[in-house]
């Protein structure tokens, strides 16, 4: 198994994705902690879901009452389609696409929790720092989500 090549494209079309059996286990706990953040409407799961007018709370809170319940149900769903296909070693487009916008909101409120800055591996110099392991998860999910979109874009 190659880990350097974990998703490619297929030439029928699908996508073969490589991962080991506890990166397969870590995703599924992840994916089910943010599930859990978002049906509890989390204040960490902010980044998932910004303010539509910044200078105008109440035209915001508008926009909010219209979309909010098809955003989260948008989430939800691609949720389902990544914890469905978890075990798969082949996904079609529309699954991928589904992993792809799942470990993007992964890696926003991880990020959030993290307060990841564009400098945070120049300030967290020691594997003894607090935050080390879950940088470390950060950078995997970046790293994961960038072959993701690599394979996706093969196909552009």
């Amino acid at each position: 198994m190659s880990f350097l090549d974990p998703v490619r494209p297929l030439r029928d079309g699908g996508y073969r994705v490589r991962l080991g059996s506890d990166e397969r286990r870590t995703l599924r706990v992840l994916l089910a902690e943010l599930r859990g953040l978002i049906r509890g409407e989390d204040s960490a799961v902010g980044r998932l879901f910004p303010a539509a007018y910044r200078d105008d709370p109440a035209a915001s809170a508008d926009y909010e009452s219209l979309v909010r319940g098809d955003l989260v149900a948008g989430r939800l769903e691609a949720l389902d389609t990544v914890e469905a296909s978890l075990e798969a070693e082949r996904l079609d487009e529309a699954q991928l696409a589904a992993w792809c916008g799942a470990l993007n909101d992964l890696r926003l409120v991880l990020g959030e929790q993290l307060d990841v800055t564009e400098d945070v591996y120049e300030r967290v110099a020691s594997p003894d720092d607090p935050r080390a392991s879950g940088l470390a998860l950060y950078g995997w999910l970046t790293w994961l989500q960038g072959h993701v979109v690599e394979a996706l874009a093969s196909r552009l």
